[in-house]
């Protein structure tokens, strides 16, 4: 049996991908094309959330309690973020869909940079540096990466939008 050395931050956008998928058949090379990953992040990431217990032991399933908990409870220390310079980019956390349909971002707007972006607003770092360009190719899966990072910088009231949505998005698929 493999040895757990702990969660790495792409572990969850692999996760949050096969939520977004819902019920449709995928393989592993389907996540590393649709996430720009190579096969064998994902087939590690896949093994690091079994033995989490984020994923069930066929590696097909996401434990979705599970991962509504770890999200909910402990991203923000696992992987923390701090907003940083401005620069053009993909909205994100409460300047994204579908958080922003909830509460107005008010001064402060938050991005991941990405150079064909948008709108200009504080850098969050992705939790993997190819997410800002995969979110535009897939809804589903872009709502999920800016609740995640919501849980992740936000505050009480969006947190709490976060929690809701999340929750929608997990148990209610």
């Amino acid at each position: 049996m493999k040895k757990h050395n702990g969660m790495r931050p792409l572990d969850i956008p692999v996760l949050l991908k096969i939520v977004a998928l819902k019920d449709k058949p995928w393989r592993n090379i389907d996540l590393s094309i649709g996430l720009k990953i190579s096969a064998s992040e994902i087939s590690e990431s896949l093994n690091r959330c079994k033995i989490a217990g984020l994923i069930d032991s066929s590696k097909r399933k996401v434990n979705r309690l599970s991962l509504q908990e770890f999200l909910i409870y402990g991203l923000k220390y696992v992987f923390p973020a701090e907003p940083g310079p401005m620069v053009r980019g993909i909205p994100t956390a409460h300047s994204g869909y579908p958080i922003n349909e909830k509460i107005l971002s008010g001064n402060n707007f938050y991005v991941w940079p990405y150079s064909k972006g948008t709108e200009r607003g504080e850098a969050i770092e992705p939790l993997y540096k190819t997410i800002p360009e995969v979110v535009l190719q897939d809804k589903a899966f872009y709502a999920l990466m800016v609740i995640v990072d919501t849980l992740r910088v936000g505050r009480v009231r969006e947190i709490k939008i976060a929690k809701t949505e999340l929750e929608r998005r997990l148990l209610n698929a």
